[in-house]
């Protein structure tokens, strides 16, 4: 791996670990009966997950992942809540994997199509995932929250669309390749 490429994927990796710590905390303060702050600080995750994909390749983007999980579930093991921490994860990682294959087999599509449609499958998964594991059999309205959150998910989701174009057109302006900015 080049020295950029290793910087890049270290700088992703730390973000990752923030997206997913902040996540976990965020996930435990509701706004009403159909929302938690969690949903619009987690599809960041996809936003660095993607963006990773676009510029680096669906190998890097893995690492990127796989790094995060750990660092991610670490952090929030100490400053979250236990069950949260580990419902975290497993809805993290089978979510971010499942982008990261999703966007690698439509990367040659339209540039946002890649970004949009991998974000929107991995938060299904990860919001099924992440609020059954968690609030299943709690007091907590679980299943109203998990509704409200992906619906706040799929509106970041395009929200996002933005920042990913804008972050893969610097990029590839500051390293002389066009095709990044383009393809997007």
């Amino acid at each position: 791996m080049r020295r950029s490429e290793t910087k890049a994927t270290v700088l992703a990796v730390c973000a990752m670990g923030i997206v997913v710590l902040v996540s976990n905390i965020a996930v435990e303060y509701q706004l009403g009966d159909w929302l938690t702050w969690g949903a619009f600080t987690y599809p960041v995750a996809f936003l660095v997950t993607d963006v990773t994909n676009r510029l680096l390749g669906s190998a890097p983007a893995r690492r990127v992942v796989y790094a995060g999980f750990a660092v991610g579930v670490v952090l929030s093991l100490s400053l979250a809540d236990v069950r949260i921490a580990l419902a975290s994860g497993t809805a993290f990682l089978m979510a971010q994997l499942l982008d990261v294959a999703i966007f690698d087999r439509l990367r040659r599509a339209t540039w946002w199509k890649a970004p949009l449609v991998s974000s929107l499958a991995g938060s299904a998964v990860d919001t099924t995932l992440f609020f059954s594991l968690a609030f299943a059999g709690t007091d907590v309205p679980w299943i109203t929250l998990a509704i409200g959150d992906y619906g706040a998910k799929l509106a970041m989701a395009l929200v996002l669309l933005g920042p990913f174009r804008a972050i893969v057109a610097a990029a590839g302006r500051s390293n002389g390749d066009r095709r990044h900015g383009t393809a997007g």
